[in-house]
């Protein structure tokens, strides 16, 4: 098996799905114009990797008031506390910045939706293929 994506139920997926693009880089490479507005986009590497859909059938997550530790995705970066600190010039929250003993760095922002994203600046990266 192959990995194909996760899905999040956030409260506006056509802006969430804008920011995520802008901010992260992100491309969507599927959208749907009708309820319930998913859009999958993919990262650097054009793998789908992510969706986000706004469902009224489910609820959606109280993400702004649930610990990261429950749920958050994570990104690879070469600067995690430059790239925390773009992200919160545009419009994020700064959660945490952990450094490591070995290096590594995790700073965790919650996106203007309160979605936990964790910035990985790992000393020993995982091998991408």
């Amino acid at each position: 098996m192959k990995f194909e994506h996760v899905a999040f139920n956030v409260p506006d997926a056509r802006a969430h799905a804008a920011w995520l693009a802008t901010n992260l880089g992100f491309t969507i490479v599927r959208a749907n114009p009708e309820p319930p507005y998913m859009h999958f986009l993919a990262d650097e590497t054009g793998r789908v990797v992510l969706e986000v859909y706004t469902n009224p059938k489910a609820a959606i997550p109280d993400y702004p008031n649930q610990p990261p530790l429950v749920l958050h995705f994570a990104l690879a970066v070469t600067d995690a506390v430059a790239e925390g600190a773009r992200l919160v010039r545009a419009g994020a929250t700064l959660f945490s910045d952990t450094p490591q003993p070995d290096g590594t760095r995790f700073v965790m922002v919650r996106d203007p939706w309160g979605l936990p994203l964790q910035l990985c600046q790992r000393a020993q990266p995982f091998p991408m293929p």
